[in-house]
């Protein structure tokens, strides 16, 4: 009985934390999320759904593949929530000030018939200026806010928005246009300045951003340095 309530107690105080993210999320949706976090929190290793579930006792729960769902077909607004942790993250570190983002592309490993977006890029872990290697994954643009923390003397990169961006071999076989980094990158600065109006954003990136389309798309919204 002792354990229930402080399970209890535990799901209530991270209901409580977790609360400006209720609603991107439908009521049973967001009664799993709150589970997957607690899990994800208190798991060694790799945070998978089923690390998760093992770590608050639930990996012989008779709904365990609803949790899984919570990711591939539950309803939930995944862009409404890079905003409310954006904005939250802007009003607890930078409440004045310019704000810096950082934009960068990073690889996840990922293999098997099911993962249909995932392409053949290079490692950037493992490649260097005179050897190439070739990885095969899902390609992710990542957004962070670039800011000091109260506890450190170095900054952190924040991450508050990533963006799936498929090869262009995917797009094809599929009849889409394909859109470059560079594109998807102008969607993600407009759409930044868009949630933020009225405070100087800087966005800093390494040189495969340097387009001219690009800043030209940008520059009356951010100061772009690449």
């Amino acid at each position: 009985m002792g354990s229930d309530t402080e399970s209890t107690n535990d799901t209530d105080r991270m209901a409580a934390w977790l609360a400006p993210f209720r609603r991107a999320f439908t009521a049973p949706t967001w009664r799993r999320v709150l589970v997957l976090a607690s899990g994800a929190i208190l798991s060694p290793g790799r945070r998978t759904v089923c690390s998760a579930l093992r770590a608050v006792g639930l990996s012989d729960a008779r709904d365990f593949s609803s949790f899984h769902r919570v990711l591939n077909c539950g309803r939930w607004n995944a862009r409404g929530l890079a905003r409310i942790l954006f904005l939250g993250l802007v009003s607890a570190l930078v409440p004045d000030g310019p704000v810096i983002i950082g934009i960068d592309d990073t690889l996840e490993r990922r293999t098997g018939r099911k993962i249909a977006a995932r392409g053949i890029y290079r490692d950037p872990v493992r490649s260097s200026h005179g050897h190439f290697v070739k990885a095969s994954g899902l390609r992710w643009q990542v957004f962070m806010l670039l800011t000091p923390l109260p506890w450190t003397a170095r900054v952190w990169g924040l991450p508050f928005l990533t963006l799936l961006c498929p090869s262009e071999r995917y797009a094809r076989e599929r009849g889409r246009p394909h859109r470059k980094l560079t594109d998807r990158a102008r969607q993600g600065l407009l759409q930044i300045a868009r949630w933020l109006p009225g405070r100087q954003i800087v966005a800093v990136s390494d040189s495969s951003y340097a387009s001219i389309d690009l800043l030209n798309a940008v520059r009356h919204h951010v100061c772009m340095i690449s």
